[in-house]
């Protein structure tokens, strides 16, 4: 088929001044050829498809251009060989092979390539390569041997990662050479570099190899400006034991404003942001993305704005962003019936968001005059979390029998989820097992059970803490928010400290990434098991960072989750909004369990 050439002077996304020079004649097979680069490195491969392909158009004897296809439809940091359906398996693996050997027949066969420009006369193609071209075309044909899917994924990738090795070895003073061999270093384990209980390499991950090639090439000129190398720093080390050393801090300030269109690379540097505590310019960054997203849809960098947003306290700013994300997609419900690829086993999950932000907020009432999908078996994640939060709202307001029904609800709803839907990096069901345990705990302690609401909570936190890393998290409230509001409410004042100490990240217990420094959550119930406790001076040293937390929130914040009943409303009365302490009731203020006979 024919593509319908486009000239690179038409009206398209800014990219930034990123270029990498290749051997060709024409100019816009250059610029195109820029373009499907940077995109490959903002992870956006379909969109770099489409520029390859508009490069080869121009230029069909270009071997960089059939190079850059090939590496475009295989597989990625985001969407290793494992993630693609059997149709885009096949389809994929016969483009690559077919792009790769083009590329290499162009590289090797000067005759045909000079036959073939003249017919495209208009901008004819160099032939003579440059040495590293034919190096990353020949390392190529280790990833796409022939034109069938690999039935050893791993072994594929490690392959190529060899073979880019060797390129590396002659070119690794090439910026762009030890990007593309980070690359496949780091897709021969993605997402899995680090072993996140220990902070060291994972076992059989090219973790120590990754290292100094990134490290060396960061020293080297025009590292500051090249997005690829500061994109792949930032995940080779955001799962590390240190995501907030001063180099990886500067690399995601280098990276923010590098490709203005290109929602991916704004939205890059929070995934340190958000370790580090630094809401306001997760929020600012990820606000950047939604809009360079709103002229190229994508969806993750929007729920980087809201799960910033919920952590900070800014309930109109993660409202606003969800209506905007529900309203990018025209029909959601087409969309999702797309079954190549499995479009709702991928994206479904990001229309429960809102729910997950109106229990954040204490949206009771809202959520249980909420609406069901009027598909519930294609919509079926949303339609089960949202019986889960119809559940939560009923019981944080009192009425037991209505909470206790909408569980019921929710588990037949839930049933009805396949085991392909994803949430991230998570499977939806493990994420829905976070709920299910959360539910079983806020019943069991509105019936004031509450040796069952602990053990429950305590589960809940449990298979939290246990989904695979991603960013943002797939389950968005922390389950440790609610567990801790509630030990505190009973009295249980040290245990809950230490929960909020745990979540604050200032001790060792829980892996760096689930730590959530500075967020106004934990801070405000930290702050209230220190005031209780009497340890004033430990008040003193936070005092700082909570002022400046609720200074950014834009609602009144009491608890760490309006579960709590003095956070929350009944469905008798709304609870008034200051923030200035008041005299708790005999229930809040510490009536433990053990004088109702149960135990911690």
């Amino acid at each position: 088929m024919t593509t319908l050439r486009i000239p690179a002077s038409s009206p398209y996304y800014n990219l930034g001044a990123y270029t990498l020079p290749i051997s060709t004649a024409n100019s816009n097979t250059q610029v195109w050829f820029n373009r499907g680069l940077i995109w490959i490195y903002a992870f956006n491969h379909g969109e770099a498809v489409y520029c390859f392909n508009q490069a080869i158009a121009y230029d069909p004897c270009c071997a960089m251009a059939h190079w850059g296809l090939a590496y475009a439809v295989g597989p990625n940091y985001n969407k290793p060989w494992e993630r693609f359906d059997q149709r885009d398996r096949l389809a994929s693996a016969k483009t690559g092979y077919e792009a790769a050997q083009r590329a290499a027949r162009l590289a090797e066969d000067k005759s045909e390539a000079e036959s073939e420009a003249e017919v495209g006369a208009d901008g004819a193609s160099s032939t003579r390569l440059k040495p590293w071209e034919k190096a990353v075309i020949l390392a190529m044909q280790s990833r796409f041997e022939n034109g069938r899917p690999p039935k050893d994924p791993s072994a594929v990738n490690r392959r190529y990662a060899a073979a880019m090795g060797r390129v590396y070895e002659v070119f690794g003073n090439d910026i762009d050479i030890a990007v593309l061999y980070a690359d496949a270093l780091m897709n021969v384990t993605p997402w899995a570099l680090w072993n996140l209980a220990t902070g060291a390499p994972a076992k059989n991950a090219p973790t120590m190899l990754v290292k100094p090639v990134l490290e060396r090439a960061l020293l080297q000129e025009g590292a500051d400006k090249h997005p690829g190398l500061l994109h792949l720093y930032i995940h080779y080390i955001e799962m590390s034991p240190a995501p907030d050393s001063d180099r990886g801090l500067d690399v995601a300030d280098k990276l923010r404003d590098l490709v203005p269109d290109a929602g991916h690379i704004h939205h890059m540097p929070t995934h340190l942001d958000v370790l580090v505590g630094d809401w306001k310019k997760s929020i600012e960054s990820n606000y950047k993305a939604t809009l360079a997203d709103d002229r190229y849809l994508a969806m993750s960098e929007t729920r980087g704005l809201i799960y910033a947003a919920m952590f900070a306290g800014q309930q109109k700013t993660a409202i606003n962003a969800v209506a905007r994300m529900e309203k990018s997609v025209p029909s959601w419900e087409g969309v999702l019936s797309i079954r190549s690829p499995p479009l709702a086993d991928w994206v479904e999950n990001f229309l429960a968001t809102r729910v997950h932000v109106m229990i954040r907020f204490g949206m009771w009432r809202e959520l249980i005059g909420m609406d069901l999908p009027h598909n519930q078996r294609l919509f079926c994640v949303t339609t089960a979390t949202t019986h889960y939060a119809k559940g939560l709202a009923y019981a944080a307001m009192g009425n037991i029998e209505k909470a206790k029904r909408e569980r019921f609800l929710f588990h037949k709803s839930k049933a009805l989820v396949p085991a392909s839907r994803r949430a991230y990096n998570s499977k939806a069901l493990d994420t829905l097992a976070v709920g299910s345990a959360m539910l079983d705990g806020e019943i069991a302690y509105r019936q004031q059970k509450y040796k069952d609401a602990w053990r429950h909570l305590r589960r809940s936190t449990k298979l939290d803490d246990q989904l695979p890393y991603s960013e943002p998290w797939a389950w968005m409230q922390p389950s440790r928010h609610a567990y801790a509001a509630l030990l505190l409410e009973q009295g249980y004042v040290e245990q809950a400290a230490a929960e909020y100490r745990a979540d604050l990240g200032l001790d060792t217990t829980l892996i760096r990434p689930r730590r959530h420094p500075r967020n106004v959550w934990a801070l405000i119930g930290y702050k209230e098991c220190l005031m209780r406790m009497w340890r004033l001076q430990e008040v003193n040293e936070i005092e700082k960072d909570l002022r400046e937390a609720l200074e950014g929130a834009d609602i009144p914040i009491r608890a760490s989750c309006f579960c709590r009943l003095d956070a929350a409303e009944t469905e008798d009365e709304v609870i008034p909004t200051d923030t200035k302490p008041r005299q708790r009731s005999h229930r809040a203020c510490g009536q433990r369990d053990k004088e109702r006979g149960s135990r911690l």
